[in-house]
């Protein structure tokens, strides 16, 4: 299978994803009726078939279009994993979609930006990592602004559209330099050149970076989280705080490691400063937030932090820390939110912290979830939370990073501070209203990312070795 002299397999579940898309898309426009209900159930058979096609794949590292394309252990695990949290996404907004979007473009959307994650998890040079992020990105514009009746949701829109192109732009003239410094695109020919730090190649480097950050949502480029996690549609922003943070990460680990090995010294401060100002404004700006959906957003800014100190290290085990990182993080959020979507009075949902109030005597089973993922994303041992910021910290004292750690550390002391607010609303205030029965599908979510949550310390292992494997695939 080969085309223009290249092997196609490499990129062949890519190919597939988005041929999907593109099915759909025809069948969405010509078949008359509601179509939204259809198009959904056959994306997520298309997002399963699509991981199938990965794990397919032969072994060991697979390469196309010049080198420019990769398929490798790294790229395998999180492929997985960006196609897990957009299946689940769309299994998550099965009752928006059916209630108030109607809208069949909205899981094409989604595959289409999965298909973007997937080729920039993939990228071997800097312009199928532009390709990637792009086509990440502009499907992920549309959907922020989904709910097109709701003037929050098209505010929220407009305003990751506009700072989104900016990071593009940034990211662009950081590609640009270090193209001009080193005669290459390619991170291998990258990590060739750059043995020492010019300080044109380590002005591209900054704001390469600074592009990268954008989409991790990392101070200071942060500022769009907040406001665009509370006005995009909720199953939109458990889209936003899952699969796009994996592939940005991804992104940013390939990119640190294989193009600039040379240079570690240099993009490790970068890394550091970036880490301890997310995991700092996470934790202490979260504090005074009333909104549950601000306060995940100040959460993921805080999260994507400590994944940051294990590529701060700059070896193999800070990107098995990375890895672990985010398979962990991927879960305890698609499971959080699905207690936020459930969360329903009157047909109405509601988004306020006081809103829970008294939940564990109206649905203890439902308050029970909801405390085992905080105090885990508190980092509250034997939970998962816990062992995902244990590897990253461990890899940046084994690297001599111990001032990095300890802020890490004092700053997870912080943040438990507004986790265990909510579950003091939870079990000791005055009960509101019940709420309204949850549906099944997140039910399913619930049980899985619940149990995984809470039962990893028994086999931790699958998980550590697989992340272990893929680290291993970079060096």
């Amino acid at each position: 299978m080969t085309f223009a002299g290249y092997s196609l397999l490499p990129v062949l579940p890519e190919l597939a994803l988005a041929a999907g898309a593109m099915a759909l898309l025809m069948l969405g426009a010509f078949r008359s009726g509601q179509t939204t209900q259809l198009v959904t159930g056959l994306a997520v058979a298309f997002l399963v078939i699509t991981g199938a096609l990965v794990l397919w794949l032969p072994g060991g590292k697979l390469t196309t279009f010049g080198g420019s394309f990769i398929v490798d252990d790294f790229a395998r695990f999180l492929k997985i994993l960006a196609l897990l949290g957009s299946g689940v996404t769309l299994i998550l907004s099965r009752a928006y979609l059916a209630e108030q979007a109607k809208l069949f473009e909205y899981a094409i959307l989604v595959m289409l930006s999965t298909t973007g994650m997937m080729v920039l998890i993939s990228a071997g040079d800097l312009i199928m990592l532009y390709l990637g992020l792009e086509l990440m990105s502009l499907a992920l514009y549309v959907v922020a602004a989904s709910h097109r009746d709701d003037t929050k949701s098209t505010e929220a829109g407009l305003k990751y559209f506009v700072l989104g192109a900016l990071s593009s732009g940034m990211l662009l003239y950081g590609a640009s330099l270090i193209y001009g410094f080193t005669g290459t695109v390619s991170f291998a020919g990258i990590a060739a050149e750059a043995k020492s730090g010019n300080i044109g190649l380590v002005f591209g480097l900054v704001f390469l970076l600074a592009g990268l950050c954008f989409k991790v949502s990392a101070v200071p480029f942060h500022m769009w989280t907040p406001d665009v996690y509370e006005g995009a549609p909720t199953p939109v922003t458990a889209f936003f705080a899952s699969a796009p943070k994996v592939a940005a990460l991804a992104v940013f680990t390939r990119v640190a490691l294989t193009a600039f090995p040379g240079i570690v010294p240099q993009w490790q401060q970068i890394v550091v400063f970036v880490s301890i100002a997310s995991m700092a404004l996470g934790s202490f700006a979260a504090i005074g937030q009333k909104n549950i959906k601000r306060l995940m957003a100040y959460s993921s800014i805080g999260h994507m932090g400590f994944a940051l100190v294990g590529l701060a290290a700059g070896t193999q085990q800070g990107a098995q820390g990375v890895l672990v990182y985010i398979a962990i993080y991927v879960a305890m959020t698609l499971g959080t939110f699905s207690i936020i979507l459930a969360m329903k009075r009157n047909g109405r949902a509601v988004e306020t912290i006081s809103d829970f109030a008294g939940l564990s005597r109206t649905n203890p089973l439902l308050a029970f979830f909801f405390a085992m993922f905080l105090f885990s994303l508190a980092g509250i041992p034997p939970l998962a939370g816990f062992f995902a910021k244990f590897y990253v910290f461990l890899a940046a004292i084994k690297a001599g990073l111990f001032t990095l750690a300890v802020i890490g550390v004092v700053t997870s002391v912080v943040g438990a501070f507004y986790y265990l607010t909510i579950v003091k609303v939870m079990y000791f205030d005055e009960p509101k209203e019940a709420m309204e029965p949850m549906r099944v599908e997140l039910r399913v979510v619930l049980a899985v990312a619940g149990t995984f949550t809470i039962l990893f310390f028994v086999y931790p292992a699958p998980l550590v070795n697989a992340a272990a494997a893929a680290a291993k695939s970079l060096f």
